[in-house]
């Protein structure tokens, strides 16, 4: 199955859906929103590294979520996955898939519960923009979606505490997510807070006045926040770059380790192949010395690269106080401490921490370290699959050219 055409149907269908069954009406339930959970769901995928088939899954859900509401608004989730289900099966996509992807749809239904891992990432996917600053404009385009849809006035201080209430009960469901939004959710919180306790302590009526009266949206703009100054440094946005960046290195240094696994398991079983079986016998065929030995070379060889990939490097494991004084070592990193008293750690980390230019740049050191040992590694782990790859060929056309000498002689 072709992932990636069969995808562009979905795209082109769901454009041409929103194109014929358009409703003016559905400022927030409409295509940009649906774009805009596309690009989520592709960024969160892509951190947790999804293949072809999970991508497909996410980003057809995302698609197809919100043509319900051009069916029925009451049951939106539930008619957006019959139309992803009718329609795939034209394509005779695999049951399974369908299921799949249905799930994803009915679980962005509110409250959320998702169960499966591509079910969370559509569900935060859905609702990543609460972290952002693009809440303010998303929550003012709700709000008058539901004026004009469902008829439902609400002034502005009671959609700020429905907000305000939404946002706090509301959580991701991906560890990505919760590292990389909850900050900003906070923080729009802590906005609308404060716009509450502003609005309320303006309009604080004194005995004898009358109540003002609740002002629609129509007369008031839900205000966005303030730009950040340049000045300000955004150390949550820095620690999150930090954390994720160290997690994704992490995470290729285990798909390394395992590739390596691999290449030194295969190597391992034709080795004790040839040892057990080939060399033995080549005393009664000798024609095949050489294919025999060109493929044991392979094998070794490829081992050898696949261990070099693995085998770790640790430094000496000391550092002078004068080097914590000039901000020369990274603590960071075990290798820089692991010989040392815990006095003389303990020292160097306090300073670390009570600043904040040693703290950040020995976080740079430390991902910079981690890149230069992930790039040796996967170095070495190419060096052992191109030679696995073009020696197994080449070993093989021995074997081919071998046989057919051999054979050739025999008929001579």
């Amino acid at each position: 199955m072709s992932y990636t055409g069969l995808l562009h149907k979905v795209k082109d269908y769901a454009l041409l859906y929103y194109k014929t069954h358009a409703d003016d009406r559905l400022v927030y339930h409409n295509i940009e929103h649906t774009e805009n959970m596309l690009t989520a769901a592709t960024q969160i995928g892509n951190h947790y590294q999804l293949d072809e088939r999970k991508f497909f899954i996410i980003h057809a859900a995302a698609w197809f979520h919100d043509l319900g509401y051009m069916v029925d608004m009451q049951r939106h989730e539930e008619e957006g996955a019959k139309l992803a289900a009718n329609f795939l099966k034209q394509y005779d996509v695999d049951p399974q898939i369908i299921g799949e992807i249905e799930g994803c749809i009915i679980a962005t239904q509110m409250p959320q519960s998702p169960k499966t891992e591509l079910e969370k990432i559509v569900c935060d996917a859905d609702l990543f923009h609460l972290g952002t600053d693009d809440f303010f404009k998303t929550d003012k385009q709700l709000l008058k979606e539901l004026s004009t849809v469902h008829g439902i006035e609400m002034s502005k201080n009671e959609w700020r505490k429905k907000s305000i209430r939404f946002l706090e009960a509301h959580q991701y469901h991906t560890d990505y997510c919760n590292v990389l939004l909850n900050s900003g959710k906070q923080k729009n919180i802590q906005i609308l807070k404060d716009k509450l306790a502003a609005y309320e302590a303006k309009h604080k009526l004194s005995p004898g006045t009358l109540a003002p009266q609740p002002q629609t949206h129509h007369e008031v703009e839900i205000e966005e926040p303030k730009k950040k100054k340049k000045e300000d440094r955004p150390d949550k946005g820095i620690e999150t770059m930090f954390r994720i960046s160290s997690g994704n290195h992490q995470r290729l240094s285990d798909m390394a380790d395992n590739k390596a696994h691999i290449m030194i398991t295969v190597n391992s079983i034709i080795l004790s192949a040839i040892i057990s079986l080939l060399l033995r016998k080549l005393t009664e065929y000798e024609y095949l010395i050489i294919p025999t030995f060109i493929l044991l070379a392979v094998s070794l060889l490829a081992m050898t690269f696949s261990i070099l990939s693995t085998r770790p490097s640790i430094p000496k494991g000391t550092f002078q106080r004068d080097d914590v004084d000039q901000k020369r070592v990274n603590l960071l990193f075990f290798g820089n401490f692991y010989k040392m008293s815990l006095d003389d750690y303990t020292y160097g980390m306090v300073k670390m921490m009570e600043d904040k230019d040693f703290l950040y740049g020995s976080l740079i050191r430390d991902v910079y370290a981690q890149g230069v040992v992930l790039g040796k590694k996967y170095r070495l782990l190419r060096n052992a699959y191109n030679i696995f790859m073009f020696g197994l060929i080449i070993a093989v056309l021995a074997f081919v050219i071998a046989a057919t000498v051999n054979n050739a002689k025999d008929k001579h």
